[in-house]
């Protein structure tokens, strides 16, 4: 299948089109309003959204200014897609436009839909022939690999690493909107540095509570408490909070110096925030009681997966993307084995018995990013050496372990 060049073919217009202009047009106004304000939450919508945001920079830009490197990658998935929907049987293009139309509705993004299609144009920059046999014949796998009279079936999945943690970040960076006019006023008042440790042992989310409260809301009632009677301390079972000084060395330094020193101070599973007001800072740190399991759940999610998405009559593959996470923490679960150990623990229980390989990535592997927190050819792969076709040299450039 030939793809065209996104340099010189509007691949984002195509992709559009694929779908309904209308309906992009509306997506596209939901996120500008969502992203048009100067807060955190707007900042992360923003790389929540970066696909869809980075495809309509590209349609309003046309032709004649360069794309960049995000553009261009983002510009062949785009193409991959519709050259793809071209070639579908007239069933399997309204499954296309359905899942398009999927994920342009409420949280959900286009990452799925672009993983899907980069994991088929590197399987066919190995040597695989590729079906998009979930699409044409509405097959509970995605993909069908031809090779050397081998086949496999190929599953993609994106997993976020929020199920794996007890204080979601998305809750966090509402919170730390809704506190920091509170903190801006206190600070004009009580000039200096302060840090407001909180261990959180119920979590953070964003949703309410059994009894209906609204855990943001409560948390934020608590904060302005303490910062209104200048109380250095409050704890229940859901919540423990020490105000103290700010004393960590070189807090004086701009921005992105101290949150650098915070997050060697607190670790990786920490979550930061820093307002800053006159010569005033004040530092949110959070933490859950227990540690991020988020490896654990992309193992969970993989068990749930193999038994229904995969037939069991040819060699399956997970491709799983993780969402939600940066480069300290995607490297942290590599360097540190953690993810590794729940995939290769995956691989010996009985629902892992169709599958003779699972791969990892990240957005950062998705977006052709480049750096030591990137992982060579695009993904992490793991082999399970207990399947019967683990050892076939036809498949070998796909289920090969990578580490």
């Amino acid at each position: 299948m030939h793809m065209p060049d996104p340099a010189t073919a509007d691949c984002a217009d195509g992709f559009v089109d694929l779908v309904s202009p209308q309906l992009w047009g509306e997506r596209i106004g939901e996120l500008t309003c969502a992203t048009n304000v100067g807060s955190r939450l707007a900042r992360t919508l923003m790389q929540r959204y970066a696909i869809e945001i980075s495809l309509e920079r590209m349609r309003r830009r046309g032709r004649n200014t360069p794309p960049t490197e995000l553009e261009l990658l983002l510009g062949r998935l785009a193409c991959e897609i519709t050259t793809v929907s071209a070639a579908l049987t007239e069933a399997g293009r309204e499954r296309l436009r359905a899942a398009v139309a999927t994920a342009l509705d409420g949280q959900a993004t286009l990452v799925g839909l672009f993983h899907l299609a980069s994991v088929a144009s590197r399987q066919r920059n190995r040597g695989f022939e590729i079906d998009y046999s979930g699409f044409d014949e509405a097959s509970p796998f995605d993909l069908l690999l031809h090779r050397a009279g081998v086949e496999a079936e190929l599953v993609t999945d994106v997993v976020s690493a929020e199920d794996g943690r007890d204080v979601r970040r998305g809750a966090w960076v509402q919170l730390v909107d809704r506190v920091d006019p509170d903190l801006q006023t206190w600070l004009a008042d009580h000039p200096g540095r302060y840090l407001l440790k909180m261990t959180l042992p119920q979590g953070l989310r964003e949703q309410a509570c059994a009894q209906g409260a609204d855990p943001l809301a409560l948390l934020h009632g608590r904060i302005r408490t303490m910062l209104h009677t200048q109380c250095r301390g409050d704890h229940d079972e859901a919540a423990v909070l020490r105000l103290d000084p700010l004393m960590l060395a070189g807090s004086q330094a701009d921005e992105l110096g101290l949150m650098n020193r915070l997050r060697r101070e607190f670790g990786h599973e920490a979550h930061l925030a820093v307002t800053a007001s006159g010569g005033g800072v004040f530092v949110m740190a959070a933490r859950a009681a227990r540690e991020d399991e988020v490896a654990g759940a992309i193992r969970r999610r993989m068990s749930a997966l193999a038994p229904t998405r995969l037939t069991g009559t040819r060699p399956g593959i997970l491709a799983m993307l993780i969402e939600d996470t940066d480069r300290l923490e995607w490297r942290h679960l590599r360097d540190r084995l953690v993810l590794e150990g729940e995939a290769r623990q995956f691989l010996t229980h009985p629902e892992a018995r169709r599958v003779v390989a699972v791969t990892c990535a990240s957005r950062l592997e998705l977006f052709g990013l480049a750096g030591p927190d990137v992982v060579a050819d695009g993904e992490l792969r793991f082999r399970n050496p207990q399947h019967p076709a683990s050892k076939l040299a036809a498949l070998a450039p796909a289920v090969a372990s990578s580490v």
